[in-house]
């Protein structure tokens, strides 16, 4: 059995106020290459389809489009709800899902048996894939509540939720010459963060670690953390990662899907596949007089300058590196709090006063800033 393991797409994506929709054409045509190339049996997309829950017309359009396509290669396609996804939402295009041969399952309903699909590959092995979209801590109590668990159960932690929902998902995976498999979006105990995600989903609680998984799954295929890596387990444990990257957090991550190769008799072979078409995120540093001499980088660029702040300082980068989404100061020019600068005090001093203590504090000796805010607190003071 073949499966391409793939999440994380988050179409609709804006970085820094530039779209990103002509990228995400390309990375998903990219990526629906690879699936006419590898002819898998089975797509797995482990959630965040979507950047936002309320997408646009245009984001609904290309991930649906996506989806059809990766189904007409003659795989059977499986993809749950993240983060970032409306389950009820996603749960709504069921109808159309199946009517195109795709599963979908956008949120956690109350009858487990949803949530575990069976199959047969092309060449007659059997799978049985047990699917896990995300759960909030809120909504892991609710689904330990509508599996029958006991009171005394329901006031575990978040891990001990998971646990106890795929203990009861995964409770016919001993069944033998079967290719057990487990997908779902959340955070591992041990993984690396991308960059990019988003921070209170991927701690305070919500990391749960590798032993909820069952030994006697195949593999397990997760999404929500953006770098490709595998996670120690009693099973093979992955994240494919995203096929492009989100941030300039992730500007180290090489974007890819995961191929794994699995029977009902022999360990899971797994191998990463580029994906090519993402545009790359960079950062550069250096003066005005440094960006100017050099060969910027191809990609999306973040700007350290390492300039004194002045108005105009973000136009004149601009103008250099027009590809620049994201300018900032260098952070060893910013002087730590209180380091030879005056500390305002508020008691008796004009907002004009205290605007020029921060400034002072911050290295910023531009006449012109302070002439502006002049202008601007009279304008406001009438």
């Amino acid at each position: 059995m073949r499966i391409l393991h793939t999440s994380d797409w988050h179409v609709g994506k804006v970085l820094k106020g530039q779209s990103r929709a002509e990228e995400h054409k390309q990375v998903l045509a990219n990526v629906i290459e690879i699936a006419v190339a590898e002819r898998p049996d089975l797509v797995i997309v482990a959630g965040d389809l979507y950047e936002t829950a309320a997408p646009t017309a245009e984001a609904t359009r290309l991930v649906t489009r996506a989806l059809t396509a990766l189904r007409r290669t003659g795989a059977d396609v499986v993809a749950i709800g993240g983060n970032h996804d409306n389950g009820a939402a996603l749960d709504a295009l069921r109808p159309w899902a199946e009517a195109a041969g795709i599963t979908l399952r956008g949120s956690v309903r109350e009858n487990p048996a949803e949530h575990v699909i069976d199959g047969v590959t092309r060449d007659g092995e059997r799978w049985q894939l047990a699917a896990l979209p995300f759960l909030s801590q809120r909504y892991a109590v609710r689904a330990v509540e509508m599996y029958d668990l006991t009171a005394a159960e329901a006031t575990q932690t978040y891990a001990d939720h998971l646990g106890r929902v795929l203990t009861r998902l995964t409770e016919g995976f001993a069944e033998p010459d079967r290719v057990h498999l487990v997908t779902a979006h959340l955070t591992v105990v041990g993984a690396s963060t991308g960059g990019g995600e988003r921070d209170a989903h991927t701690v305070l609680g919500y990391a749960v670690p590798a032993s909820v998984f069952p030994g006697t799954a195949h593999y397990v295929a997760l999404g929500h953390l953006h770098r490709a890596q595998r996670v120690n387990g009693p099973c093979p444990v992955r994240y494919s990662g995203s096929p492009i990257a989100v941030d300039f957090g992730e500007q180290e991550n090489v974007p890819s899907v995961t191929l794994v190769e699995v029977t009902a008799r022999t360990a899971a072979q797994v191998r990463e596949v580029p994906v090519a078409a993402a545009v790359p995120l960079r950062t550069v540093r250096g003066t005005l007089a440094q960006l100017a001499e050099a060969t910027p980088p191809p990609g999306w660029l973040r700007v350290y300058v390492r300039e004194q702040p002045r108005a105009g300082l973000r136009e004149e980068v601009q103008e250099l590196l027009p590809r620049a989404l994201e300018i900032r100061i260098d952070p060893e020019l910013v002087p730590a709090p209180g380091s030879g600068a005056r500390t305002a005090q508020r008691a008796g001093r004009s907002p004009r006063q205290l605007f020029a203590d921060y400034l002072d504090s911050r290295g910023h000796d531009d006449e012109g800033v302070r002439e502006l805010f002049d202008e601007l607190f009279e304008e406001v003071d009438r």
